[in-house]
């Protein structure tokens, strides 16, 4: 074996070894104070906080632990670790893609954590150890990203259309009249729970007694609460009245002390989440910069006929594999961001009024990495501006997106795009940054935007003319759509 090889293989057992380890850590998904984990990173030389050693030199073995620490209380562990653990919890039964969503997911975690501590004025550097994680995690990924195959597993079970009822087109199918819940909520008593929260507490139970999928139903009425879905709460179901019926809502931003990821009024990390006829909203306001109405780090995750209200940052597809179909995206500065593998299908994506002195970025696509399997695919979809944002639109400059990070990834499909979309279609972040490493692509759009004579000269940006070019960002190729979103019955197009 090459020791190139040996190396990789080394990095890979030890993002495992990290794994394992973090299973006796208290189980939390709150990336709400990310100085919680970095604690632990510092005093490492016979200090009384535990914390991670990373030792690599060629006469001694290659060690990697994680300590509990000590004065925080709290003993909460760092969001990275789940896409490490998927690795090794799934046992070798998995697949190439699976490796590859599951590590681009723990390298966004730990950079969404670094990023908070970046919003509270600390400085990256003064955590030497956490660049050695971030090493770690993407070597890992890049070995990854070029051996198709590493351990011995076993061939992973295409999960389509499932055989029984119990799972075909359960989301599809379901109906307030006809079908049962697991959980209602109803604000007039007449449900189980009055709140969202209660329910959520509420799901440990019945998932204990073996439930394959919750369903939770959410009559229609104004849910003012901020609702969190936990990692370990697997293949949970809400579905709602429609939207602007039922809706839960939240005002929690940046300008009031927050950091961008807590200020989410609904935030889903436990895997397979699925969700119908709902509103997720943050009222904050322009004013209140960033302000998230939902943040989904879920796999397999799928939004049906729901709608998504906020200004800045309203939809942060944080990580892994996320599918968005018939849903209504409201905002103005980078409204859809973040660095999971989503696609966007038959949305309408509407553009709101911002302040006077801004302008409007529908998307901020957060790959860092070429090795990342990550992008914001919208595909026959509509870009428009909101009803109220008509008669102003040419005030304002409007741009399809901007790059937040250096591999940032976007591409437009058969999308009907509005004439207020600026001629050149895109924005920078600052100067010359990602320019010539991000990948923007448009295919076949419509509309009177969607003209790409105008469009930006970077080396990045590209027009694509054949289905072959576009075919690696739709659902089947680009989150494997076909092996999860059949079984819930939600019309798909696998294909451009």
């Amino acid at each position: 074996m090459a020791s190139s090889t040996k190396q990789d293989l080394k990095m890979v057992q030890l993002a495992q070894t990290m794994v394992l380890q973090a299973k006796y850590w208290d189980q939390s998904s709150s990336f709400d104070d990310p100085s919680l984990f970095l604690g632990h990173y510092h005093q490492l030389d016979g200090g009384h906080q535990g914390g991670l050693s990373y030792n690599d030199s060629k006469n001694e073995s290659t060690t990697l632990s994680i300590g509990r620490g000590h004065g925080h209380g709290h003993g909460r562990h760092h969001k990275s670790v789940q896409g490490l653990g998927r690795l090794v919890e799934r046992d070798g039964k998995f697949s190439h893609d699976d490796a590859l969503a599951w590590l681009s997911g723990a390298i966004t975690s730990h950079r969404t954590c670094l990023d908070g501590l970046k919003e509270k004025g600390v400085r990256e550097e003064l955590h030497p150890i956490s660049q050695n994680l971030t090493k770690l995690l993407y070597e890992a990924l890049a070995f990854h990203a070029k051996k198709q195959r590493f351990w011995k597993r076993s061939k992973v079970r295409a999960q389509g259309r499932p055989k029984g009822k119990p799972f075909v087109g359960r989301l599809m199918s379901w109906k307030p009249a006809t079908s049962r819940a697991d959980i209602v909520v109803a604000r007039d008593g007449s449900g189980n729970h009055q709140t969202i929260n209660k329910a959520v507490d509420a799901i440990d139970k019945i998932k204990n007694r073996g439930e394959s999928r919750v369903i939770v139903y959410v009559k229609a009425g104004v849910y003012d609460e901020i609702v969190e879905i936990p990692r370990h709460l697997t293949n949970v179901m809400f579905v709602g009245d429609g939207m602007g019926k039922t809706v839960v809502t939240g005002r929690k931003n940046v300008v009031d002390g927050g950091t961008t990821v807590n200020s989410a009024t609904f935030r889903v990390f436990g895997d397979g989440f699925w969700a119908k006829d709902m509103t997720f909203e943050n009222t904050a306001g322009p004013q209140k910069h960033q302000a998230v109405a939902l943040m989904v780090a879920s796999d397999h995750s799928l939004f049906y006929r729901c709608s998504f209200l906020g200004y800045q940052d309203t939809l942060y597809v944080h990580s892994l594999r996320q599918f968005h179909r018939d849903c209504h995206i409201y905002g103005t500065i980078d409204f859809i961001f973040g660095n999971a593998a989503v696609v966007l299908q038959n949305c309408d994506i509407f553009v709101r009024k911002p302040m006077k002195h801004q302008n409007n970025m529908i998307t901020a696509q957060g790959r860092e990495d070429p090795n990342e399997n990550t992008g914001i695919s919208i595909h026959g979809s509509r870009i428009q501006p909101a009803p109220e944002f008509v008669d102003l639109k040419r005030s304002f400059k409007t741009f399809l997106g901007r790059p937040w990070k250096k591999h940032s990834r976007t591409i437009v499909s058969t999308t009907y795009i509005d004439g207020f979309i600026h001629p050149r279609g895109w924005t920078n972040w600052e100067g010359n940054f990602a320019l010539s490493t991000l990948y923007y692509a448009e295919y076949m759009n419509t509309g009177s935007g969607a003209t790409t004579l105008g469009r930006v000269k970077w080396p990045g940006f590209h027009v694509l003319h054949h289905p072959k070019e576009v075919d690696p960002f739709m659902v089947r190729n680009f989150i494997q759509g076909e092996f999860w979103i059949m079984k819930t019955g939600v019309p798909v197009w696998l294909e451009i």
